[in-house]
Formats: structure tokens, C-alpha cells, sequence
């Protein structure tokens, strides 16, 4: 719930820098437990994410792997 927040106030901006400012805030400001529980959340199917959020998710464990 807390992501799909975040990906909507990212909403209001450019489309090139969204994804990449939502993934910048949880990285920033997201403690890791909550970023390993939400990628928990996103390897059991994602239910509820939104599509941007979702986006910017497989960004940010792109950059940790």
C-alpha cells in the first residue's frame, strides 16, 4: 500500500522520471527489511502492486544484485 502511495505521487511527474523516482525513495528511505519483505511480497505474485511501482521495484533489485 505504502508503494502504490509513493507511485502516486511520482505519478504527477515526467513519465521518463518515474520509475526511476519511485525506485530512488524506497532505496533512500525504506529500511531493508521493508524493502525484503516487499520484494518477498513481489516474488509471491505481486497482488496489488501497481504496474510502475512493480517497475521500479525489479529496477531497484536490479542495481543491489
Amino acid at each position: 500500500m505504502m508503494a502504490n502511495q509513493i507511485g502516486k505521487f511520482f505519478a504527477s511527474q515526467r513519465e521518463e522520471s518515474r520509475v526511476p523516482g519511485i525506485a530512488e525513495h524506497i532505496r533512500k528511505f525504506w529500511d531493508p527489511r521493508m524493502r525484503e519483505k516487499i520484494f518477498a511480497h513481489l516474488d509471491a505474485g505481486g497482488a496489488g502492486i501497481d504496474p510502475t511501482v512493480r517497475e521500479a521495484l525489479e529496477s531497484l533489485r536490479q542495481k543491489a544484485d
